[in-house]
């Protein structure tokens, strides 16, 4: 977030004892209460996790069986890729997030944030026989060419099934996975960039699914095109951190705990 008033007040956090990283923990915070918010979560079945070191082993990443919308910043668990022991710790996360998010931040250095979640869209979408997402507006034109399918779903995201979707993400610009019969994996640099990217991403999947509900023909724009608009909005200036600062704004006004 670039917002002078709220990474003042977030920045006065920054000396709490025995926590660190804390603006990154304010941030992932935020983006799980508003992903509760968006209803774009799974109950406690999803999860989000943020590299805090150089090689990207060690990130940040919700509690087990914690709802987004109670998520606080102390609560969030930080990790180490490379333990084998993890999973044995008291305070372990889900062995399915260790099994995906681990591998991501494992094997995917240029991931620095990782969000996955089940929202319907993206989910009606990653079910579809051909999950092709057509540049079809500004929204789904975002994506073009920028994302890859994994077309092998293979049961429930352990070690063994995170590391086969790990090794799909090797290409930096290839920053979503649409998961075949499973849901969305959203990569990005940040918090504040990955955020950006899966809420439009589900925009982008609720407008193709319903013109499809039409079952009219589509308008697809042309590759010049929808290539010319993504790699403009690639470099469109300051959108993400200042949609994340926004949020972060309604939820101190409403005097939310998030940053706590």
């Amino acid at each position: 977030m670039k917002d002078g008033h709220e990474m003042t007040k977030h920045d006065t956090m920054a000396t709490r004892p025995n926590i660190d990283h804390w603006n990154q923990r304010v941030e992932l915070a935020a983006a799980f209460r508003w992903t509760a918010r968006l209803n774009l979560h799974e109950g406690v079945a999803n999860h989000f996790s943020l590299a805090v070191n150089e090689t990207g082993t060690q990130f940040l990443m919700n509690p087990n069986q914690a709802h987004f919308s109670r998520i606080r910043a102390s609560d969030i668990l930080l990790l180490d890729a490379n333990d084998p022991d993890t999973l044995s710790r008291p305070g372990a996360p889900d062995p399915t997030a260790w099994g995906l998010h681990g591998s991501v931040h494992r094997r995917c250095p240029h991931a620095r944030c990782v969000m996955h979640v089940h929202s319907i869209f993206a989910t009606v979408l990653a079910s579809l026989a051909d999950s092709t997402l057509p540049p079809i507006d500004q929204n789904t034109a975002t994506f073009y060419n920028r994302y890859v399918i994994d077309e092998h779903f293979g049961g429930l995201a352990f070690e063994a099934e995170g590391e086969r979707c790990a090794a799909a993400l090797s290409d930096p610009a290839r920053k979503v996975m649409i998961m075949g019969n499973h849901g969305v994996l959203i990569l990005g640099k940040d918090v504040a960039d990955t955020f950006n990217r899966l809420y439009y991403f589900e925009r982008a999947a609720e407008t193709y699914i319903r013109a499809l509900q039409t079952g009219r023909k589509l308008r697809i724009l042309s590759h010049e095109i929808a290539e010319k608009t993504a790699a403009e909005l690639d470099d469109y200036p300051g959108q993400a951190d200042r949609h994340l600062a926004e949020l972060c704004a309604i939820l101190d006004e409403e005097g939310s705990n998030y940053a706590t």
